[in-house]
């Protein structure tokens, strides 16, 4: 098996069961306030390689969406988010490509890019990311303002604990 889609793959393994039995359990401001959700595993799609291909991002986006929705009990909603950052990522690396172009081969990591193109380029990700999230788990644009309040607190809280991830665990692809 390749060393990469096995790191790749136990990678994906240890965020879902993180994903799925610790963070989803934590509660930042109480049950009866709980706007503040902790969501790390999307950083999985995020540092794929570059060259991945689009039917590939999308079969590992649902996969790993599915895998989470098992351990939350919903209904598709987190395979929905994550088929979405799988389906525009490739839109948003066009987007934030640097002028040389990517070196190939290479994975959207700070190491790369440096640290600055890096948190622009996974903030805007989780950005999509959670606004997609919220809106598909409410199913309705009445609760707008709680949309943007979850999406808001939950990028910051978010942000940081993959920011944390990439620092401490220092991925190299």
């Amino acid at each position: 098996m390749n060393s990469l889609l096995l790191k790749n793959l136990i990678r994906a393994v240890v965020l879902v069961l993180l994903q799925g039995l610790v963070l989803q359990r934590i509660y930042v401001g109480g049950m009866s306030f709980n706007y503040f959700s902790l969501i790390m595993y999307p950083v999985v799609i995020m540092i794929l390689p570059i060259q991945t291909s689009r039917a590939a991002l999308v079969f590992i986006g649902f996969a790993l969406g599915l895998a989470v929705d098992l351990f939350y009990g919903s209904l598709g909603v987190h395979a929905s988010a994550c088929l979405f950052i799988a389906f525009i990522r490739p839109l948003v690396l066009r987007f934030m490509e640097p002028r040389g172009g990517y070196p190939i081969p290479s994975s959207p990591l700070p190491r790369a890019f440096g640290l600055q193109w890096f948190v622009q380029y996974a903030g805007l990700m989780l950005v999509f990311y959670l606004l997609f999230y919220f809106s598909v788990e409410v199913f309705t644009f009445v609760y707008t303002g709680q949309i943007l309040i979850k999406t808001i607190s939950s990028f910051i809280l978010s942000m940081l604990g993959i920011l944390a991830y990439i620092t401490l665990f220092n991925p190299k692809s």
